[in-house]
Order: structure tokens, then C-alpha cells, then sequence
């Protein structure tokens, strides 16, 4: 695929993309949407791939959905999202509630962490929130923006945002549609770390270079898919799961070689995934 909007990038096995519309805050459209698909799709299928960094050019992370765009939606009366190719479908086939915008984030076996390096709006409040983890920039804004314009929580929030923040803060949020500073969002849960702004592109690739490096993709991949998985089963469900597990990855090589690595003192040097 020709990229026009987003760019891709793979070092050290950490595939960063970079939502690529500067001059609009990196405002979401159908084509960065079918882009950025395509991205995920690339990197979830390339075994040198182990992390993925999702950020923003420029000073934005993304506002939101291009007001362009919405200004057709009150012409046309309805909900047009600009999509005029198929889609990739990374994460899909999982389980079926992965199976939607975003939420295929959760299918994944890759890693997916969000680099907030500015305004995160609208949909792009949603991106940050279906990656795996979120750092912020510091002084980095925050709003779910769709209220405000007389809409409702957008794809998912009020089932993902609770579970982040708990359910007062998500009601907050999502009620209000105030702005939440990256500060602020850190003491509620909804950003892992906040960092200098100068900092926040290096930190991130070094922890994305971590998880690449240090620990094993088969651990990444099941422990991301056990993590999804128990929030839509029961505790015992996730008990059990996690004992077949176990017992069939201790006869994996990953196993074997994380094994001899802690014995021998020595960073582990898992292979790439089939």
C-alpha cells in the first residue's frame, strides 16, 4: 500500500507508526483509518516485529475526527466514515468481540504503546486508549471532545474507560468532556507515564525495545491475549487458562531459553516467532 498519512518505520524489532497529518493536529480520517490498519496488519505479520510505538508528527498526537469531515455528516444527515477500501484486519479471528474497530487492538499479539506527544481528541482519545499502554508528554491534553458535539462516548469508550480509570473518573470524562492534562491523567490510571516532551520518543522506544529484547514473544502474546480474554470470562475461566498455559509453554523453546538465560546470568536471546 502507498502511504499518504501515516508512516512506518522498523528498528531494533519495535515497528513505529506515525500518524502523519501535521498541518490538521493529525486529524482522523477514512484514509488514515485504512492506513493505519494496514500498519498494524504489517508489523502483527512480520515475526522480526515484537513492539509497536503509535505516535503523532508534529505537535499533536491526533485531534480527533477531521471537522471536513463532520461538516459532510450534518450535510448528509448521517455517519459517513470515509473508509473506500477494505480494511486490514489485524487481531481479527480471536474472539469475536475483537472483532470491530480498535477493539482488534485487543486481538493483537504484538504490543501496542501509545506515545502521546500532544492533543489526543475524540477518536484519538480512543487510539490511546485501545493501545496496551499510554505514555504522555508532559502538559499533553486529553478529551473525549464527542459529547460536546452533541454525540455519545465514541466506539467503545464506555466499556473501555471504566476499566482504566474506574467508573466515576470515567463518567467525568466522558460526561464533561473536559480537557485532562497528561499529569492528571496519570494520577487517574489513564497514561502510564508522563514525561518531557523532548523525552517522550526515546523513553518509549526504549521500553518498546525492552519488551523486544528481554522478554519472550510467546510470553508477550499470551499473557497480552490472557489479559483481554479474562476481562469478558470469570475468574475461574482465567485460572484454568492460565494452568493449560503454563503447562503447554513450558515445552516451548522460549521456555528453554529463558531457563538457560536466568542460570547463565545473560540477557535471553528468544527466537522470532514461526
Amino acid at each position: 500500500m502507498d502511504l499518504h498519512v501515516v508512516r512506518y518505520e522498523v528498528a531494533d524489532r519495535v515497528a513505529t507508526v506515525t500518524l502523519d497529518r501535521p498541518d490538521r493536529l493529525n486529524a482522523w480520517t477514512g484514509r488514515m483509518h485504512t492506513e493505519y490498519r494496514w500498519c498494524l496488519d504489517r508489523a502483527e505479520r512480520d515475526p522480526g516485529v515484537r513492539a509497536v510505538v503509535v505516535t503523532g508528527a508534529g505537535r499533536g498526537f491526533c485531534a480527533g475526527a477531521d471537522f471536513r469531515a463532520l461538516e459532510r455528516n450534518v450535510e448528509a444527515g448521517g455517519y459517513d466514515d470515509g473508509v473506500r477500501e477494505p480494511l486490514a484486519e489485524p487481531g481479527y479471528g480471536v474472539r469475536p468481540e475483537f472483532d470491530h474497530p480498535f477493539a482488534f487492538h485487543f486481538g493483537m499479539a504484538t504490543p501496542v504503546i501509545a506515545a502521546v506527544n500532544g492533543p489526543a481528541a475524540g477518536v484519538g482519545l480512543v487510539l490511546a486508549c485501545f493501545c496496551d499502554l499510554r505514555l504522555a508528554a508532559a502538559g499533553a491534553k486529553l478529551t473525549a471532545a464527542a459529547p460536546r458535539l452533541g454525540l455519545p462516548a465514541e466506539y467503545g469508550l464506555s466499556w473501555l474507560l471504566p476499566r482504566l480509570v474506574g467508573l466515576g473518573h470515567a463518567m467525568d470524562i466522558l460526561l464533561s468532556s473536559r480537557v485532562v492534562l497528561a499529569e492528571e491523567a496519570a494520577e487517574l490510571g489513564l497514561v502510564n507515564r508522563v514525561v518531557p516532551a523532548a523525552d517522550l520518543l526515546p523513553v518509549t522506544h526504549e521500553y518498546a525495545r525492552m519488551l523486544a529484547t528481554e522478554v519472550s514473544p510467546a510470553s508477550l502474546r499470551e499473557t497480552k491475549r490472557q489479559i483481554y480474554a479474562d476481562q469478558h470470562d470469570d475468574v475461574g475461566t482465567a485460572v484454568e487458562r492460565s494452568v493449560a498455559l503454563t503447562d503447554s509453554m513450558m515445552g516451548g523453546a522460549d521456555y528453554a531459553e529463558g531457563v538457560r538465560a536466568f542460570l547463565e546470568k545473560r540477557t535471553p536471546d528468544f527466537p522470532d516467532p514461526a
